[in-house]
C-alpha cells in the first residue's frame, strides 16, 4: 500500500502494532486469534497513517486513487490486508528489492531485513561482515528507493531473469540462517527452512523465468533439510556429520532433492547451487561417513573455486583435503586461502583450525583456536560444542 519508496512508513506501522500487542497482551492475555488481532490493528493504523499523509500531501501522489479517496480508503485497505496472496506478494517484493539502482549486497540485505525478518546481526553473519556495514547498506538502499520512486510492481519479464540470481541468493541465505541460527534459542529454525523451500517452489512454478538454478537451489535445500532430525541429540548437543544416525535422515526429502537436481541439469551452465547440491548428494548416498566419496566432493569444490571462488569456499575445500590427505595438508590449504583476512570474524575458521590441530595432538594450539571461535559465535549450541572440544 505504501510502496517501496515509503518503506519506513510501512515498518513504523508494523512496529507500532507489535508494541501495542506487547503492552495489551501483557495485561489482557493472548487474544483468541493473535494473527487476526495483529492484522486488524495494523490495518487500522495503516488507515490512520494514510489519512494523515494524505492531508500532508507527502505520499498521496504515489498511492492508488482508491486509497486517495476517503470513500474507498477503508474497504480498499481491508481488501489489501485481508488478501490471501501474501506469499505471491512476498515473492514479487523480492524481485522489486533487486532494483538495478542497488548493489547486489544492498539488494539481498534489503530482502533479508524487510521480507525475511532478519536482524542486522544475522545479515552481518550471512555476509561475513560487520554490523555497521549492514546498517549503512540498508540506509542507502531505502534512500535509493525514495530517490528513484520505486513502485511495488513486478518488473517486466525481460528484467526478471537478470534479477533472479539475487533473489535466489536471498533465499539461500534465508535457508542458511534456518539451518544454523545466529541468535535464536534453537539452532535449527525449521520455519525459515520451510519458507525458503516454499519461495523456491513459487519460482519453479512460475512461467516467467528459467527455473534451472532454482531447481538446483531447491535440491540443495531438500538435501540439507533431510538431516534435521539427526543433527541434535536428546540433550540438545550438536551432532556433527560424522556422528549422525543416518537412518534418521528423511528419505522423502532426499528423493525430492534428487528429482530437482536432475531437473536442474536441463540448464545451459553449471551453477553454484548445482555444485553444492552435488556435494550434498554425495553425503546423502553414502550409507556411512567412512563411505563418503571425498574425491567426488573435492572435484565439486575445485569447480566452485574455479567459477565461484570465495574464502568460505576455499575453507570448505581445505576441510575436504584434510579428509583425504590428513589434517597437516588441510592446514596448509587454509594458509594458502586467497584473501584469508576476510575470514577474520568467521568463527568456522578458528573452529576448523582447532579441529585439525587437535587431530595432530597440538592440544594447546587447538584450545586457543576453539576459544577464539567461541568468542566469534553468538549461538549457544555452537559455544557448547566448541567448549566440549576444548574439554575433550
Amino acid at each position: 500500500m505504501f510502496g517501496p519508496q515509503n518503506l519506513q512508513l510501512a515498518e513504523d506501522v508494523v512496529q507500532d502494532t507489535l508494541l501495542k500487542a506487547f503492552n495489551t497482551w501483557k495485561i489482557n492475555g493472548l487474544p483468541q486469534n493473535p494473527s487476526a488481532w495483529l492484522f486488524t490493528v495494523a490495518r487500522n493504523k495503516a488507515i490512520d497513517v494514510l489519512r494523515q499523509q494524505k492531508r500532508q500531501n507527502e505520499v498521496s501522489k504515489n498511492l492508488t486513487p482508491l486509497l486517495q479517496s476517503e470513500y474507498s480508503l477503508v474497504p480498499t485497505v481491508q481488501e489489501l490486508v485481508n488478501t490471501n496472496s501474501i506469499d505471491d506478494d512476498q515473492l514479487r517484493m523480492m524481485f522489486v528489492c533487486c532494483h538495478p539502482s542497488l548493489s547486489t549486497e544492498a539488494q539481498v540485505s534489503l530482502i533479508l531485513r524487510t521480507l525475511c525478518g532478519f536482524s542486522v546481526t544475522e545479515i552481518a553473519k550471512a555476509f561475513v561482515t560487520g554490523y555497521d556495514t549492514i546498517e549503512k547498506r540498508l540506509t542507502r538502499a531505502r534512500q535509493s528507493f525514495r530517490e528513484n520512486n520505486v513502485q511495488f510492481e513486478l518488473p517486466a519479464a525481460t528484467e526478471l531473469h537478470s534479477r533472479l540470481d539475487n533473489v535466489l541468493l536471498a533465499i539461500y541465505l534465508l535457508f542458511n540462517e534456518g539451518y544454523n541460527s545466529t541468535q535464536h534459542e534453537d539452532l535449527i529454525r525449521k520455519d525459515l527452512m520451510h519458507e525458503a523451500m516454499q519461495l523456491c517452489e513459487l519460482i519453479v512454478r512460475s512461467s516467467f523465468v528459467d527455473s534451472s538454478n532454482t531447481h538446483a537451489l531447491l535440491s540443495l535445500i531438500c538435501f540439507t533439510a533431510s538431516r534435521n532430525e539427526a543433527r541434535i541429540d536428546a540433550n540438545g548437543n550438536i551432532l556433527v556429520l560424522k556422528k549422525q544416525d543416518r537412518t534418521k535422515w528423511n528419505r522423502t526429502l532426499i528423493e525430492k532433492a534428487i528429482h530437482h537436481l536432475e531437473l536442474s541439469a536441463e540448464g545451459e551452465s553449471v551453477s553454484k547451487y548445482q555444485l553444492e547440491a552435488g556435494i550434498a548428494y554425495e553425503h546423502a548416498r553414502a550409507t556411512t561417513y567412512e563411505q563418503t566419496n571425498w574425491q567426488n566432493i573435492l572435484r565439486c569444490y575445485d569447480l566452485m573455486c574455479k567459477f565461484y571462488s570465495s574464502p568460505v569456499v576455499e575453507l570448505n575445500r581445505a576441510i575436504v583435503i584434510s579428509e583425504i590427505s590428513g589434517p597437516a595438508e588441510g592446514i596448509k590449504a587454509i594458509e594458502a586461502i586467497s584473501n584469508l583476512s576476510a575470514l577474520q570474524k568467521y568463527y568456522l575458521l578458528p573452529a576448523t583450525l582447532g579441529e585439525m590441530h587437535g587431530q595432530l595432538h597440538h592440544y594447546d594450539i587447538a584450545n586457543q583456536y576453539f576459544a577464539e571461535a567461541i568468542s566469534l559465535t553468538k549461538s549457544a549450541a555452537e559455544k557448547k560444542l566448541l567448549q566440549q572440544k576444548m574439554n575433550g
